[in-house]
């Protein structure tokens, strides 16, 4: 009963992940702001307590900081934080012109519209005058934020953990499409690789409103709608052609058609789909981000995935849900991945087949984009977080514009090449080599004194001293979006106390230094 029930309210609707948490540490970092009031009854008083949290870690920014310039300076220092006083003023500026199912209009609202998608993942169960509890996958996840380096690697376990029980039509959406996202697309990809006509590069990017807007849970038909679609149009058709088909499998209405975007469909769902896949890290892109695809080093956790999660139960209650997704797996959380011992030839490789696809000029452009927060427009690197992406284009950069320069990248890769994280602790973001010097390259996306002076230049010293040991030949170059008077200052003062060489550059100075000559040794002088 209660199954009709619920289909009867609910409609088919395209999958659509809220935008609004793109990045899995922001998600955390959400998290980390609810912490303090786990198991407390949540209450108004409780909801404005997490809402000045998240505006004092910057977190959520209501557009009033913006257009008030004492405010708006503070956002853009890393130093500078909101007096109590200041996020009050906030706050009160800041009425919420929003309202959600269970949620008094205003900032009750706004409160549910940011921690729904974590709840829909499996971290956080809450209602009005009931207990907020985080989950087991959501403790992971805040552990591994707060530990010295955030973990990376524990992030992204967490996150397969919560995608591959993931449902559609889970109980907080009313949503009559029922499938399991991510399982939905490792068995069609398994079909398309066992598929002899097919040419094993996975699944294309506008074959992706498909699953956006699948109904059931049936791979073989959906296999069979790609293999029928590719033998009428190949890989050459118009959104507007794609967009047909999917308002068709919605059984859409002339009003739903109207509220169905073709921009959303073929656009911003597919990037967000893309993006949660990828947060699983058994996802890699192949030519140039046109197909998805699996990555061949974490096939052992995608055949476990597929043997144990491919039955599965469909929720009506929160409370089951929350168990079900909220508890950790522990067998898929320990599977190690199958990457080799050394990736530098393929890491290299890659790096030198994007430094000749893409131009000079798109390369420095991409580069302001990262490191003034414009949005991408390229296919893949707009999937790329901002920190990996600076590092991918920075190393690209050095490619591009020095001859005869080895240039070894640091950052985590997928069986692709490309990069899926930022270097770890304990090595530099990117090692070049010529006949004349090593330099060892940090790039980030911080500007604040404390990050770069602690998080960077210090570290940077200490990378120098060991490396001089063995190549008295060597420099440090940090490159950030803006570079902070006293990261000058301290760099200038390694010089004197210990002989080191460490140049900064804010991002537009370091593109017009390596524009002017061909060796490495021009950033230097």
């Amino acid at each position: 009963m209660l199954q009709t029930m619920r289909s009867r309210k609910a409609e088919r609707k395209p999958l659509s992940f809220s935008t609004t948490m793109r990045n899995p540490n922001r998600i955390v970092s959400f998290l980390n702001c609810l912490l303090p009031y786990e198991n407390q009854i949540l209450t108004h008083e409780v909801i404005m307590k997490v809402i000045h949290n998240a505006i004092k870690e910057k977190l959520y920014t209501p557009v009033i900081v913006n257009r008030t310039p004492a405010l708006s300076y503070i956002l853009k220092s890393e130093e500078e934080k909101y007096s109590d006083k200041q996020i009050e003023f906030i706050i009160e500026m800041s009425p919420q012109k929003h309202k959600e199912a269970g949620f008094e209009y205003g900032w009750n609202s706004r409160f549910d519209t940011i921690f729904k998608l974590p709840m829909e993942f499996g971290f956080v169960k809450y209602a009005m005058d009931e207990p907020i509890k985080i989950s087991a996958t959501g403790h992971m996840l805040i552990d591994a934020l707060n530990e010295e380096e955030p973990n990376e690697e524990k992030i992204q376990k967490v996150f397969l953990n919560s995608m591959m029980k993931y449902q559609s039509n889970n109980p907080y959406r009313k949503n009559a499409n029922s499938n399991v996202p991510l399982i939905l697309l490792l068995q069609v990809l398994k079909m398309l690789k066992e598929d002899t006509q097919e040419n094993g590069a996975g699944v294309f990017r506008q074959e992706l409103s498909l699953f956006i807007c699948w109904p059931d849970n049936n791979a073989e038909a959906l296999y069979n709608k790609i293999k029928q679609i590719r033998s009428k149009a190949g890989y050459s058709y118009s959104d507007e052609y794609m967009y047909e088909i999917c308002l068709k499998l919605l059984g859409a209405s002339d009003e739903q058609r109207n509220r169905f975007k073709l921009s959303q469909i073929c656009g911003e769902a597919v990037d967000e789909y893309i993006r949660k896949m990828r947060t699983t890290g058994i996802i890699s892109l192949r030519g140039n981000g046109r197909f998805i695809d699996y990555n061949e080093w974490e096939i052992d956790k995608i055949n476990y995935i597929l043997e144990k999660y491919s039955e599965y139960k469909i929720f009506e209650s929160k409370e089951d849900y929350f168990k079900y997704i909220g508890t950790v797996d522990p067998i898929v959380i320990s599977m190690e991945s199958a990457i080799p011992a050394d990736t530098t030839d393929l890491r290299k490789s890659a790096l030198q087949r994007f430094a000749t696809e893409y131009s000079k000029e798109t390369i420095y452009m991409e580069l302001h984009k990262v490191c003034s927060k414009t949005a991408s427009t390229d296919y893949m690197l707009k999937l790329l977080p901002g920190p990996v992406r600076l590092e991918f284009l920075t190393s690209i950069a050095m490619v591009q514009n020095f001859e005869n320069l080895d240039v070894t990248p640091n950052y985590a890769i997928d069986d692709e090449g490309l990069p899926t994280n930022t270097a770890s602790g304990g090595k530099a973001d990117i090692v070049c080599f010529d006949k004349e010097y090593q330099s060892l390259v940090e790039v980030t996306l911080m500007c604040g004194r404390q990050d770069q002076v602690n998080n960077e230049i210090v570290p940077i010293r200490r990378h120098l001293l060991e490396e001089k040991r063995n190549q008295q030949k060597t420099f440090s170059v940090f490159v950030a979006p803006t570079i902070h008077e006293d990261t000058k200052q301290i760099a200038e003062w390694y010089k004197y106390k210990d002989n080191l060489d460490i140049v900064t550059y804010a991002v537009d100075e370091f593109v017009e230094k390596i524009k002017e000559g061909d060796k490495i040794s021009n950033l230097l002088g």
